[in-house]
């Protein structure tokens, strides 16, 4: 009949096997022979059969969807290439599982509960969270539930550091920092400033503390610091904030792209050329090309990292994408970060 869907039995009827075969099948359990199993799947793609996850979540006892929880409001999240770099990532490794995801974001403190809910309510098997600030309860939401979660950026919650079980990935943050401001003494700026994203964010505070070791070790002039809230009008705040305070400042590091291309815009207002006046450096490598002048830029693998945070939660559930067990035990991971020198510095 038209607009009718193929059903289990259906599907053993056109197999020649038993309905209990089929469903072990469709529902990855073992013990059915290859070519068995070869004939099923032959069948559910001739009929078009598509498995109904209410039932089958009753066998597996799993729902077949994973929460990404971002802990930034829509406006943020939907505005910041970053957030949907990393998002392309972590579905494509979903999808590579066949499993939903479920985004969730948090516009404000009166969310944390609506999340919380939903997180212990059992409609997810698992949870990936980032951009998470030091007091957020989400974490400690998550771990009440005993939900499986893998987080995003280095956890900078009390009793973090000692918890063993605790799977998250980052980038050096302190050691691209670093880089970044090197580059900038080396091409010989010595009043540079620091344009920093939220302090409660562990990647934000790690960028901030790279940028005063390579001013330590060089003798440079004390540190010149303004807080752009990781926004594109955030980094103009503080850039003109920051010539105020020190006109002749002769460099800036922003601590992301969004800052830095806002940095831009005030320096340009202000008639300050690029670099020759104002050496200017971003971090995260997103779109960074495209700026006037091309940005100077740390590189993090953004949607590298989403797909390492599905991974590592796939891994936990026992749904590896590529299908191989983890060789050892899982662990945390912490991916390299690599200055890319264009022309605004």
């Amino acid at each position: 009949m038209h607009g009718s869907r193929p059903t289990l039995e259906a599907v053993a009827a056109h197999a020649g096997v038993s309905r209990a075969t089929v469903s072990r099948v469709v529902n990855g359990g073992e013990g059915v022979r290859k070519a068995l199993r070869d004939r099923v799947q032959a069948s559910v793609a001739a009929l078009g059969y598509v498995p109904n996850r209410a039932a089958r979540s009753l066998v597996t006892r799993r729902t077949g969807a994973v929460a990404v929880v971002i802990a930034e409001p829509e406006t943020r999240v939907f505005s910041d290439p970053f957030f949907a770099q990393q998002l392309r990532g972590i579905s494509r490794e979903l999808s590579a599982c066949d499993l939903q995801l479920v985004l969730l974001l948090l516009e404000g403190r009166t969310n944390h509960d609506r999340i919380g809910r939903y997180l212990a309510g059992g409609h997810v098997d698992g949870a990936l969270m980032f951009s998470l600030h030091r007091d957020d309860p989400l974490p400690s939401m998550a771990g009440a539930t005993g939900l499986p979660t893998v987080f995003g950026g280095r956890p900078g919650w009390p009793g973090a550091e000692d918890d063993p079980d605790l799977l998250y990935v980052d980038t050096d943050n302190r050691g691209g920092a670093r880089q970044a401001v090197t580059h900038l003494l080396e091409r010989g700026r010595r009043r540079i400033a620091v344009i920093t994203g939220p302090l409660d964010q562990t990647s934000a505070q790690d960028r901030l503390d790279g940028y005063h070791d390579a001013l330590g070790a060089a003798g440079a002039d004390p540190a010149l610091v303004a807080h752009g809230h990781f926004t594109a009008e955030g980094g103009e705040r503080a850039m003109a904030e920051l010539l105020d305070r020190r006109p002749d400042l002769d460099a800036v590091f922003a601590c992301n792209d969004l800052m830095a291309s806002g940095a831009l815009r005030t320096l340009r207002a202000r008639g300050r050329r690029v670099p020759e006046d104002v050496a200017v450096v971003g971090y995260d490598d997103l779109e960074a090309a495209w700026a006037d002048p091309a940005l100077t830029t740390v590189r993090q693998d953004v949607q590298g990292m989403g797909r390492m945070m599905a991974g590592l939660l796939l891994r936990r559930l026992g749904l590896a994408a590529d299908g191989v067990p983890p060789a050892g035990p899982l662990a945390p991971v912490v991916t390299p970060a690599k200055l890319v020198v264009r022309d605004s510095s």
